[in-house]
């Protein structure tokens, strides 16, 4: 029976890592995988997935992949969604029609919330109708579970305001645990990590 995951974590989680490692999995055993994305992710090139790692592997966008027939999308074993809290309410609904109605499993990897702590539009609809959701882990700097996406300018000061998703750097984001990231704590020894020069889609 198939199923929906949502498999969601902090940023510097290893979420894409897991989700192109999953992709690897399937194919190793002779099983079809479908990798897609929402467009709006564009950080990585076009028609690209790009771990922080250094994993890279081709995509269709998610509009490709609903143009596409239900029984042509039955051909694969398994669809990976990344970026899924870009996802749309009707967008997760779709998914589920694909679980429910076609017997697709798909597994989606995304962020929870973003920098002021609040769910996206499309996190509302995983959470609610996902059959299975799990965490996964990253450490804030002091140790504790990072659960919080922490937004910071040029001085180092955590940002709370502004808009869900902007054209940014990398570098601006850091993974914090709830207490940290309410006290906008980057940690004794933070140093941003240097521009490395490409606009980047962010929450």
């Amino acid at each position: 029976m198939a199923q929906l995951y949502f498999k969601y974590g902090a940023m510097g989680s290893s979420k894409t890592a897991n989700a192109l490692m999953a992709r690897f999995n399937y194919e190793e055993r002779g099983q079809r995988v479908l990798l897609a994305k929402p467009q709006l992710d564009t950080r990585d090139g076009d028609h690209m997935v790009r771990s922080r790692i250094g994993l890279t592997y081709p995509c269709v966008y998610f509009h490709e992949m609903q143009a596409m027939d239900d029984a042509e999308l039955q051909t694969y074993n398994c669809i990976i969604v990344d970026e899924a809290q870009f996802l749309a309410r009707e967008e997760v609904q779709y998914l589920v029609h694909l679980v429910d109605d076609c017997n697709i499993p798909v597994i989606c990897y995304g962020l929870r919330s973003d920098f002021k702590g609040e769910l996206f539009p499309g996190n509302y609809e995983l959470l609610a109708m996902a059959d299975k959701i799990e965490e996964v882990k990253t450490i804030c700097w002091c140790g504790k579970k990072a659960t919080f996406n922490a937004r910071f300018d040029e001085n180092s000061v955590v940002l709370k305001e502004g808009a869900q998703v902007v054209i940014g750097a990398n570098d601006q984001y850091i993974g914090l645990c709830r207490k940290h990231w309410r006290e906008g704590n980057l940690g004794p020894d933070f140093h941003p990590v240097a521009k490395i020069g490409d606009d980047r889609f962010l929450c």
